[in-house]
């Protein structure tokens, strides 16, 4: 089964359970071509009872007409699931819609069962980059590199985009994603999940690596991640969805409108033991 169809899967089982209320808002932000400004980066679905799931606007400039068409009046009063069942689609405007709606449902759910969100655990931090280490970093985390030299840890960064291969010429970065297979650890932007290039990432990695999946778009519950070896899973949960829509719109920092999250492969006990009480109770 591909992941996108184990997200799909996990939609279904899901709401089964739980159903999600209707969408509430939608936020869109401008339209850039050549690529969005790190402020205008997400677009966002907001449930009635105020769940909010995060995308990132990933599209392409052919795109931008019909994502300048999209009204946020359209999506309101509708189910959630039935955008996140087009996770999968070739379509890259119903991609990001759907991974908005799947982390508002999973949001909702977190919210219903009393989910206990280890927000204290730091996952970058769970890498314990050490001397000796060689990390694969998959999507250019810039704030880390510091603390990866300074550890005297190896390191390799694994780009799509080739122009930061010349933007940053004093840095190791490739377009060759076999160069994975030599690293012990992994970190990897969260946008993989949604650029199709995750499952091609995880056949580079050695087994024995570990592998951490960071990024505020990580706002769901890791069960089909960590069937596929993932160790931890990094992401965002939205706490106040008013004002984040608001800091949103604004393009202003999050702050406390959202909280982290932290989920191990090694303490998750997974969906299928979500009860009335947290997960970790």
């Amino acid at each position: 089964m591909s992941l996108k169809n184990e997200f799909k899967k996990m939609v279904n089982e899901l709401t089964a359970k739980y159903t999600p209320p209707a969408i509430a808002n939608v936020f869109f932000p401008p339209f850039y071509k050549g690529g969005q400004p790190k402020d205008a980066q997400f677009m966002a679905i907001s449930l009635e009872g105020g769940a909010t799931g995060i995308s990132f606007v990933l599209l392409p400039d052919e795109k931008m007409e019909e994502y300048t068409a999209l009204q946020p009046s359209a999506y309101a009063g509708k189910n959630p699931q039935e955008f996140a069942l087009e996770f999968g689609n070739d379509d890259p405007i119903k991609e990001m819609i759907s991974l908005a709606s799947i982390n508002a449902i999973c949001q909702h759910v977190m919210r219903e069962t009393n989910f206990a969100v280890d927000s204290a655990t730091d996952s970058l931090g769970l890498l314990s980059v050490s001397e000796g280490d060689r990390i694969g970093m998959v999507g250019l985390f810039s704030g880390l590199i510091k603390t990866i030299n300074k550890a005297g840890a190896e390191l390799v960064v694994i780009e799509k985009n080739d122009q930061l291969v010349k933007k940053f010429p004093d840095l190791p970065i490739t377009l060759d994603a076999t160069k994975l297979s030599e690293c012990n650890k992994i970190l990897c932007t969260s946008t993989t999940i949604l650029n199709n290039s995750l499952d091609e990432i995880l056949a580079h990695c050695s087994p024995d690596a570990f592998v951490s999946i960071i990024g505020p778009t990580a706002g769901y519950f890791p069960d089909p991640l960590f069937t596929r070896g993932v160790d931890v899973v990094g992401g965002r949960v939205v706490e106040n969805s008013t004002q984040f829509l608001q800091l949103l719109a604004e393009r202003k920092r999050w702050g406390e409108a959202t909280q982290r999250t932290c989920f191990q492969k090694e303490t998750y006990t997974g969906i299928y033991n979500l009860t009335s009480a947290s997960l970790h109770s």
